[in-house]
């Protein structure tokens, strides 16, 4: 069919054509915008099929062939296909459809935009789809059955004609023919848009979508579908929605199959030479979005691992073997397909009348009834079915976009895939959604679109969970099937868990929702439907018994399968994943619990092996603290074992009734234990904490002893106690082995369980252990010792009671007996004492503990008796107690103490012997004690007091006598020096020192033991001091030693022993001074003693050659200085002393020091210490009312002797010369009260009154010392009568001057510290007025005296207690340091002179200079700025006054009668040029001046009153031309009569009223309002205007500005360049920086004349041309070129007649400019503007012009005014300076 005939045939014989209701194309692109997804326009086309019932949709691309790059003669197919892919570029795109033709309605629904599709089960709503074709097509054609449209543009309008086709040539299907508006687009890339066809046809209602390039078939796609199946939806199913508008009523599954036919060219991607390079903008075949290089691309090379190269180069290796394939046979076909899941919902809408009504207003078409939606899965079986073997069919993913578990998952389809995702592997067809315009989002913003929306993804969350439940039902029933199979019954095993694992994981990450995207709202909507869709809180799980809901299964936290493997849990490969992590978080699914555990102990008995392990769990789980001890003993309550080796066989252990284990180190496993002790057979594995944790103890040995000895009669006699000797001694080795490790308490209990039962094996049978002997006991043969116990231990048997040793009276029956009878005179020789300590010794450890003390209480031995040298040869009749006794030594001998009788020669007797450890066990003595050595040596005997005193000191460390405390004795018998008197230890010491108080002294040789005996090194330092009070020393020497040794204990003195001392008079002061009227004089009284006493208090130590003469210095050297310092001697007097001798004798101390300096140094020194002599009170008091302060008193010379010259006082700060030095005054120091003393705080006072003032030194720290004492300020005495002139009729200056004040006071206060400051910038910006007076006189007059002094000044202060404030300023000009100097003494506490002079600089430094200096002033800076924009505001707020003058002056126009009626509306062009005044070809090329004389206007000599035009100004004629030109006052050399405006007779035969003066006045008004900046961001829109008939309408020509922005200047006011200027910019704002500010200010002043807003204004500059000004847009640009030639030089001094003729000359162009606001072009009207503005404007500008001229009379006066004075002067400069 040739569609091309038939388009032209169309146009050619179509009917009327019909305007489409788009009239322009902006709409249209507008549209477009939102349609900016890759293939909209195939979306678009595709979903009009599928809404036609289309089956089949063919898509085709037509090419042109390249012009540049001819076909190779060549045959290969793949060759002529590359070519065309490679350098053929689109023609046309024709998209045919076989659905229903257009009917009348599509007809005209397809020519308009926005009415859409009423039909509500169609997807199109908005209407503007079809205009997506108009992307690529400008003038698209459509064909559909027997009728065509084509569409064609008029200008910006599109049209259409619609034909009906002949018979023949009519068409069952529907084409859409586009073609390409250029001829340079490229191919498409096939895989791209293959992807795009395989994904639109998964739920478009469409069977089959072919692809052709030209003649090739590139791909053919075809959907088939098996039958449905129902989907069961279950009772407890909630179908409705969360708000109630739908409900889910059937829904049905089916598997679907999609077949891909396509040409192995889809996968080829041509490969690019390096060096063929194009523009970013041309797109190339075979590129597409997903080839564009990517941010995570490029980092992946910098960061790329060993594992990610290998990967990479695996995929290149891939790559290559697909391309290596495709390029064999580019033509080659190759069938790919995939199986899917779709699971369709039958949803019912429920909807109120008036919701209906809002959604059919935002949609256009009523909700429907009834819609279906779909979910599309791909099930495990059919994700298997569709892995492809092919290489190119798995290269060349066609169905990429089809299945959701691919990136970037599931999407929502709206007839075709959205943006959005549903954030699961899922996708979800929603047709009855409602998107956005652009159809790639769905709409969630609109209030009832939002409604609609949501409730339609709970649907989706609703199918999804029954499509879930559907899936999980059907993998049950499989595992079941093979769970018979296999043989296993209903029990399902590991093996089927495991092979159904993949296909559960799959299902799982199927239905598990995640974040989606753009919109994470949809994923959150649809999930939570989907877990609320059941009324019950649970959910089919996968488990390891299978499909169950997760209320029956738990998780394991370990494995449990040993003991307890009924319980269904979730298995490892699940546990972890974010379905199972969803059912935690919602607390759908719970860990395995203790109640589990115990159902299944109480189904069945546990074996031996699951007994063991349930232990082994237990213990640990009680031991980490999971599980407590309640449920530890629930589970034991429960359990039940079998011990036997078959189920259900051997004896039954309940776990309940447990109580203990068995620890096999204290108890061996063979022996009988109770039965409440778990065998050990069962423990072997667990730890002992495990155990305990289970609140089990271990068997201990006494409660197994008792058991044992309990079942005694009841066990075999293999295990009896009492008659089986192996048994018996086993039992016995085990309780000695852990006899070591029990209680005391325990160990009783065992003693006394075996005492009473024959348990121990003797040689005489089994015995008690009270009647066994041990082995070693040999005293006798018949004792019956224990035999046959190998490893136990003799303590062990000793502690139950087996003898060691034999009784005690046996031993003195047989051992001690009498010996036998002497004959008389005869002495008999008895030594069996020493053979019972010798037996005794050798059993001492088994002697019982009552013996043993029987035997220290029994008197056992005698002392030796014999001669000296033979003393152990004899004995004594008595027998002692060993503890009476000594040890034979010679040292006790000669002390004459009892000694043991030990025969036998020297040595016999050993200490570390058997015998002498038992001895002294018995209390042997070895040495006297320290009491009884201590009576020796106070006896009366010299001998044995040498004796005993010797052997105290050899043996006092051996002997430990230090631990006695012989300083505490009172017995006297220590010696001392010089005396045979003894003393007790208390009574003398060592430091010979102390001997000057009189206290006694240790024997020298004892000295060195002083320690031994107690004998302290010095006496107590209380009775020292006692003493030292009592007798003070009277000489140097003697204070000199005394004092030394008190020095020496300084440490020792306590504060309280300080105080006494500090108070006693113990200092000896030699007097050799009397004093006489307060003076020294040498001779003494002759009855007066030499000394004197004083207290530490009272004297000062070492010197001072200030101060000696007034206080008492003395010097006992530096040890004794020492002790007297610590007791309240000072080095120097204190502040407070000092005070205190200033207030008491002033006289005498200036006379001691000799001089004012010392004096000064004085009260400098109580200057430092002010705080604290202000806490004395009475002090300071005394202080104030005494007369010790110095003071300065200036006596000046007489006038006879001075030299007749006048000095200015004020003036003069340099003072006289050096040869006038010699008439100076004299100052003459004086001591005064502090009352009459004044402090200098007025320099200028103190020159005018010095002579009759005492003036305090001139040092702050005296001054304030001075003043907190009552003196007075010399500013406080001196009284100030301020004689003002009359106030100045203009105080303009003042309001600047007050102004600079406030801005320079911030600035200098912020130098000055805050303690200095008296008021800060704000109250001076209250309190602070600034006046102008013609003159200022100052008369200042001291307090108390007749001295005054008249002063003429420029500056003065006032203070008013009404108005405040006040400084006055005198006309002309006036001295800034006198302003300064008021200022600061407003600002400051103490303001002094270099303060003045620095606020001076401040107030003559302009704000830059400042700045240059280190200032930081932006902030002032910046609020000069805010107060230009309160100055704009100000300017808004006089237009609308203006505004309500001109109609209120209209109204009384109105009200006289002499309105004239309104001329018609003319009609305006719209589309003039915006105004743009007159550039390089307006003046230069305007009409040339008609020599006849044109009619007088308001301007025939307005530049004689000006003065512009004046002899005296050289080139006025230029300016008079320019000026001339420029307002366009000259006539064109041509006749135009018909142009020029009328005169008045022959407009008017008879008399007219004039039109009303308001109607003028608002056009003027409204030509102001309209000028703007610019590059404004407002719209200009010329003003609108009334009809006034005294103009004329004549028009000149317009051109454009060629410039550009170059800065701004010092006002704000914006410069601009040309753009082809020849100098450098830079160089040109540098050579004209002061001339460009100084123009923009001019030019600032002409705005303010006309209430012009400033931004309005601004500067170019040319170097050529006759423009002098034009306006661009409202924004009005001057010509720096002119006012730099006509004007710099004239104003260059300053003249304000040269500024007046600028002002003047630049008034009148700006009024010219304002004109085009409402007249663009150069007429009669223009000028007829032009006049009344100038005219309503004229009395202001000629104030400026006084003004300027005033100004500049006023300076060149100043200027010749300030030659005469040394100060500059604040100039009468603007803000900034």
């Amino acid at each position: 069919m040739d569609f091309t005939k038939l388009r032209a045939a169309a146009l050619k014989d179509g009917d009327d054509e019909e305007a489409v209701t788009v009239n322009t194309r902006a709409l249209i692109d507008k549209v477009l915008a939102r349609y900016s997804g890759e293939w909209t326009t195939l979306r678009e086309l595709i979903q009009n099929a599928a809404d036609a019932q289309a089956t089949t949709v063919t898509i085709k691309f037509e090419t042109l062939p390249s012009p540049t790059v001819p076909l190779s003669n060549t045959t290969n197919k793949s060759e002529v296909l590359k070519h065309v892919l490679l350098h053929h570029t689109l023609r046309r795109l024709l998209v045919t459809n076989n659905g229903q033709p257009f009917g009348v309605n599509d007809w005209s629904r397809l020519k308009r935009i926005a009415e859409g599709n009423p039909d509500e089960t169609k997807i199109g709503a908005f209407g503007v789809g079809f205009y997506s074709v108009f992307a690529d097509c400008e003038e698209p054609f459509v064909s559909s059955g027997k009728e065509a449209m084509a569409f064609y543009w008029k200008a910006n309008s599109l049209f259409t004609k619609r034909l009906l086709l002949p018979a023949e040539e009519s068409n069952p299907n529907t084409s859409f023919v586009l073609d390409y508006r250029n001829s340079t687009t490229p191919m498409p890339n096939l895989l791209s848009i293959c992807q795009f066809l395989a994904t639109s046809l998964t739920f478009v209602a469409l069977q089959k979508i072919e692809l052709q390039v030209d003649d090739w078939k590139i791909i053919s796609l075809e959907k088939k579908s098996a039958p449905s199946i129902e989907v069961p939806i279950a009772r407890d199913v909630e179908t409705k929605t969360k708000d109630g508008l739908m409900k889910v009523q059937s829904m049905d599954r089916e598997s679907v199959q999609m077949d891909a036919t396509f040409m192995n060219v889809v996968g080829w991607k041509p490969s690019i030479p390096a060096s063929v390079s194009k523009p970013s903008y041309e797109n190339s075949y075979g590129t597409s979005s997903s080839d564009v290089p990517s941010l995570r691309s490029f980092f992946s090379r910098l960061t790329a691992s060993t594992s990610h190269a290998q990967l990479k180069t695996k995929a290149m290796k891939e790559e290559k073997a697909l391309q290596e394939v495709v390029l064999e046979d580019l033509t080659a076909v190759t069938v790919a397909n995939v199986f899917l899941r779709v699971t369709t919902a039958v949803v019912k809408t429920s909807v109120t009348s008036s919701f209906a009504a809002e959604l059919e207003r935002a949609t256009k078409k009523p909700p429907p009834k009834t819609t279906k939606l779909a979910i599309l899965t791909s099930s495990y079986d059919d994700a298997a079915a569709s892995s492809k073997e092919n290489l190119v069919a798995n290269g060349v993913d066609i169905f990429s976009s089809v299945l959701p578990g691919k990136k970037p998952g599931g999407r929502i389809f709206i007839g075709f895939p959205t943006h959005q995702t549903t954030g699961a592997g899922m996708h979800l067809s929603a047709p009855s959604v409602i998107p956005t315009v652009e159809r790639e989002s769905i709409d969630l913003n609109a209030r009832w679109v939002r409604t609609w929306n949501l409730e339609m993804l709970r649907v989706a969350g609703i199918m999804a969970r029954l499509a879930f439940t559907s899936e999980m039902s059907d993998l049950s029933s499989r595992i079941k099937r093979v769970t018979e199979l296999n043989g296993h019954g209903t029990k399902v095993t590991k093996t089927e868990i495991a092979q159904f694992m993949p296909e559960a994981l799959h299902t799982l990450k199927t239905f598990t929702f995640g974040e989606s995207t753009p919109s994470a709202q949809v994923s959150q909507i649809i999930e939570e439907a989907f877990w609320t869709a059941y009324k019950k809180p649970s959910i089919e799980i996968y488990s390891t018994r299978g499909i169950l809901p997760t209320t029956k299964v738990r998780l394991a936290t370990e494995d449990l399968s040993g003991f307890v493997e009924g319980i269904p849990v979730v298995p490892a490969a699940l546990a972890d994943g974010s379905f199972v992590n969803k059912l935690k978080d919602f607390g759908l699914i719970t860990e395995i619990t203790f109640s589990d555990v115990k159902q299944e102990l109480e189904a069945k008995a546990l074996s031996r092996e699951q007994l063991v392990q349930f232990i082994g769990w237990a213990g640990k789980k009680a031991i980490t603290g999971d599980m407590d001890l309640a449920t530890v003993h629930s589970l034991m309550d429960v359990a039940v074992a079998m011990t036997g080796d078959a189920e259900g066989s051997g004896d039954v252990i309940a776990l309940g009734t447990i109580t203990s284990y068995l620890s096999v180190s204290k108890i061996p496993a063979e022996f009988p234990i109770p039965p409440t002790t778990i065998p050990f057979q069962f423990t072997r594995t667990s730890a002992v904490n495990e155990l305990q944790a289970l609140g089990w103890e271990p068997l201990e040995i006494v409660p197994w002893l008792r058991y044992l000895i309990e079942t005694n009669a009841h066990r075999p006699a293999s295990q009896s106690l009492t008659t089986s000797i192996p048994f018996a001694a086993s039992v016995l080795q085990v309780l000695s082995k852990a006899w070591d490790g029990l209680s005391p308490g325990s160990k009783t209990t065992v003693t006394s369980l075996l005492q009473p039962l024959a348990i121990i094996p003797t040689k005489a049978g089994m015995k008690k252990p009270g009647e066994s002997f041990f082995a070693s006991v040999k005293l006798f043969d018949d004792l019956p010792t224990v035999t046959s116990c190998p490893g136990v231990k003799e303590k062990f048997f000793a502690a139950i009671g087996v003898r060691k040793t034999v009784d005690l009276e046996t031993i003195f029956a047989r051992l001690l007996a009498p010996a036998a009878t002497a004959a008389p005179g005869e002495k008999v020789v008895n030594y069996r004492h020493m053979e019972v300590i010798k037996y005794l010794a050798s059993v001492k450890e088994d002697i019982p503990k009552e013996d043993l003390q029987r035997l220290k209480n029994s008197q056992i031995c005698p002392a030796e008796a014999g001669p000296k040298g033979l003393e152990p040869t004899q004995g004594t009749a008595r027998l002692y107690r060993v503890s009476e006794l000594f040890e034979p030594k010679d040292s006790l001998r000669d002390l004459g103490l009892p000694v043991i009788q030990w025969p036998g020669p020297p040595g016999s007797y050993r200490p570390a012997s058997v015998e002498g450890r038992f001895l002294a066990l018995l209390g042997l003595r070895t040495h006297p004690s320290a009491p009884e050595l201590i009576d020796m040596m106070a006896s009366a005997d010299d001998n044995l007091r040498a004796k005993s005193m010797y052997y105290f000191i050899s043996n006092h460390h051996i002997n430990g006598y230090a631990a006695f405390d012989l300083h505490q004795s009172s017995k006297a018998f220590l010696p001392l020096q010089g005396s045979n008197r003894l003393v007790s230890p208390s009574q003398c010491f060592t430091n010979e020192r102390c001997l000057v108080l009189g206290f006694s002294i240790l024997r020298k040789d004892l000295i060195i033991h002083a320690n031994k005996f107690g004998v302290a090194m010095d006496p107590p330092i209380s009775e020292c001091i006692q003493k030292l009070v009592a007798k003070p020393p009277r000489t140097k020497q003697e204070a000199a030693a005394l004092f030394g040794y008190f020095a020496s204990r300084l440490g020792e003195i306590s504060q309280q022993g300080v105080a006494v001392i500090a108070d006693s008079r113990i200092v000896p002061v030699p007097i050799h001074k009397q004093e006489v009227n307060g003076y020294a004089n040498g001779k003494a009284s002759a009855g007066q003693p030499e000394i004197r006493h004083l207290t530490p208090k009272q004297c000062y130590l070492g010197s001072s050659s200030t101060y000696n003469e007034i206080f008492d210095f003395v010097d006992f050297g530096m040890e004794a200085n020492a002790f007297l310092l610590k007791c309240g001697s000072k080095n120097e007097p204190t502040t407070v002393e000092l005070a205190n001798l200033a207030c008491r004798e002033p006289a005498r101390l200036l006379g001691i020091l000799q001089g004012h300096d010392k004096y000064l140094d004085v009260l400098r020194k109580l200057a430092d210490e002010l705080p604290q002599l202000k806490r004395d009170k009475e002090l300071f008091r005394q202080m104030k009312r005494s007369k010790f302060l110095l003071g300065t008193k200036v006596i000046a010379a007489t006038k006879a002797n001075r030299k007749s010259r006048q000095v200015d006082l004020m003036d003069s700060g340099d003072g006289f010369e050096e040869d006038e030095m010699e008439d100076a005054p004299i100052k003459q120091w004086q001591l005064e009260v502090a009352t009459n003393i004044v402090v200098n705080d007025d320099y200028v006072g103190y020159r005018l009154f010095k002579g009759s003032l005492i003036c305090a030194p001139e040092e702050e720290k005296l001054e304030d010392f001075y003043i907190a004492l009552g003196a007075l300020t010399i500013r406080s005495l001196i009284h100030e009568d301020l004689r003002l002139g009359e106030l100045a009729p203009k105080q303009d200056t003042a309001a600047k001057l007050r102004l600079h004040l406030l801005e320079r006071a911030k600035l200098f206060l912020h130098e000055i510290k805050r303690e200095n400051i008296k008021h800060d910038g704000r109250w001076l910006e209250k309190n602070l007025a600034v006046k102008v007076a013609t003159s200022i006189n100052l008369r200042r007059s001291l307090r108390g005296h007749s001295q005054s002094h008249n002063e003429k000044r420029s500056a003065a202060l006032e203070n008013d207690k009404k108005t405040g404030w006040t400084l006055y300023v005198a006309t002309g000009s006036y001295d800034s340091y006198q302003v300064s100097q008021a200022i600061s003494h407003l600002l400051l506490d103490r303001p002094s002179q270099s303060a003045s002079l620095t606020f001076e600089q401040f107030l003559n430094l302009s704000l830059y200079q400042l700045r240059a200096r280190g200032y930081n002033v932006e902030r002032i800076l910046r609020a000069k700025a805010a107060e230009q924009r309160i100055a704009e505001e100000e300017r808004k707020k006089q237009m609308a006054i203006e505004q309500q003058q001109i109609q209120e002056q209209e109204e009384e126009w109105r009200q006289q009668g002499q309105m004239v009626p309104a001329a018609g509306a003319r009609e305006e062009n719209t589309h003039l040029p915006m105004p743009g005044g007159f550039g390089s070809d307006s003046p230069e090329n305007s009409p040339q001046p008609n020599p006849r004389k044109g009619r007088g206007s308001i301007f025939s000599n307005f530049t004689k009153r000006l003065g512009i035009n004046s002899s005296s100004s050289s080139g006025g004629s230029e300016v008079q031309e320019q000026l001339q030109n420029f307002l366009g006052g000259g006539a064109s050399g041509q006749k135009h009569t018909p142009d020029n405006p009328p005169s008045y007779n022959e407009a008017n035969k008879s008399t007219e009223k004039v039109s009303s003066p308001a109607a003028v006045q608002q056009n003027l008004h409204n030509a102001i309002q309209s000028s703007r900046a610019f590059d404004s961001s407002t719209l200009f829109s010329p003003p609108r205007t009334e009809t006034v008939k005294e103009q004329a309408t004549y028009c000149d020509s317009t051109p454009s500005q060629n410039i550009t922005f170059l800065a701004d200047a010092s006002n704000g006011t914006r410069i601009f360049v040309s753009k082809t200027l020849s100098m450098n910019p830079t160089t040109f704002l540098t050579e004209n920086v002061t001339a460009l500010n100084t123009f923009s200010l001019l030019l600032q002043d002409v705005c303010d004349v006309y209430a012009l807003p400033r931004r309005a204004m601004h500067i170019f500059y040319d170097e050529s041309g006759g423009t002098i000004a034009f306006n661009s847009g409202g924004a009005i640009f001057c010509n720096f070129r002119f006012y730099s030639q006509l004007h710099v030089a004239k104003m260059a001094g300053g003249s304000g007649e040269g500024k007046s003729e600028a002002a003047a000359y630049w008034w009148i162009v700006v009024a010219h400019e304002l004109a085009h606001n409402i007249v663009k072009e150069h007429n009669a009207e223009h000028s007829f503007y032009t006049e009344m503005l100038a005219a309503n404007n004229f009395p202001k500008m000629m104030a400026r012009c006084v003004a300027y001229i005033q100004a500049g009379n006023s300076s060149s006066t100043s200027s010749t005014s300030t030659s005469t004075s040394n100060r500059p002067q604040i100039e009468n400069r603007s803000l900034l300076d």
